[in-house]
């Protein structure tokens, strides 16, 4: 029987998912019997850890236990973290930004449950894949948006009507959003997009054309512009007025 106790938690700066040995006490929601197991394994058995990794994901996604999934994906722009509740996607995360951060972030804003458990990930990971490929223009993935409130949320809604091979200035999102004076506010809901990639804020570039910043670093978005558009460029932006970055 899992207990109620969080399925992974962050500790020190660093989670700790399903390896009692590195955090020095068995795992929170560890079953009794998994307990024992883990106890009898040699240290360095690599692959019986996996398979009670995902042993014990089964069990709490079976109890109901399981509030946010998570897994790392190796992509062309680096290794990106994934998390999804029981709702949908909510956090991408680049290997620049701290995996470990992010997951700290999802312990305190969604659950102490999270887990290593990359099954609820599949779709996603699938997908993600299929667009690097050169295969998929959107992204059709339920998404968990309780990250991002208010303006922020309205301008990140926005994006995913910018599509794939296409831009806009941060000015023109300001106006698309309802608010044209809202420019760098603009540029925060992009810099603090939970869900990049997906929700294309890499999308929005300066009025002169040129990328701008980018959570997961300029290399990145330049690579994200190029994969969709191998030209891409745009005119000067009409409206002006891009965020100071």
């Amino acid at each position: 029987m899992i207990t109620t106790a969080p399925a992974c938690s962050v500790e020190g700066g660093r989670p700790f998912a399903a390896l009692p040995e590195e955090s020095g006490r068995p795992l929170a929601a560890l079953p009794e019997e998994g307990g024992r197991l883990f106890a009898a394994l040699p240290a360095r058995d690599a692959a019986a850890m996996a398979r009670l990794r995902a042993r014990l994901a089964e069990q709490a996604q079976h109890e109901g236990i399981l509030d946010v999934a998570y897994r790392t994906l190796d992509t062309p722009v680096g290794s990106l973290l994934l998390a999804a509740t029981a709702q949908g996607l909510v956090r991408v995360a680049f290997d620049v930004q701290g995996h470990d951060a992010a997951l700290r972030q999802l312990a305190g804003q969604v659950s102490p449950r999270v887990l290593l458990a990359p099954r609820r990930l599949d779709e996603v990971s699938r997908q993600l894949e299929e667009y690097f490929a050169g295969r998929r223009t959107r992204f059709e993935v339920p998404l968990d948006w309780r990250l991002s409130k208010g303006f922020r949320l309205g301008v990140l809604r926005h994006l995913r009507d910018i599509g794939y091979g296409r831009t806009e200035s941060y000015a023109e999102v300001a106006v698309a959003a309802g608010s044209p004076r809202a420019v760098r506010a603009v540029g925060t809901a992009c810099a603090t997009n939970p869900l990049p990639v997906v929700v294309p804020c890499h999308r929005v570039v300066r009025s002169d054309g040129s990328a701008g910043g980018y959570a997961g670093g300029a290399d990145a978005k330049r690579a994200l512009l190029a994969l969709e558009s191998p030209a891409w460029h745009r005119k000067p932006g009409r409206l002006g007025g891009d965020p100071v970055e």
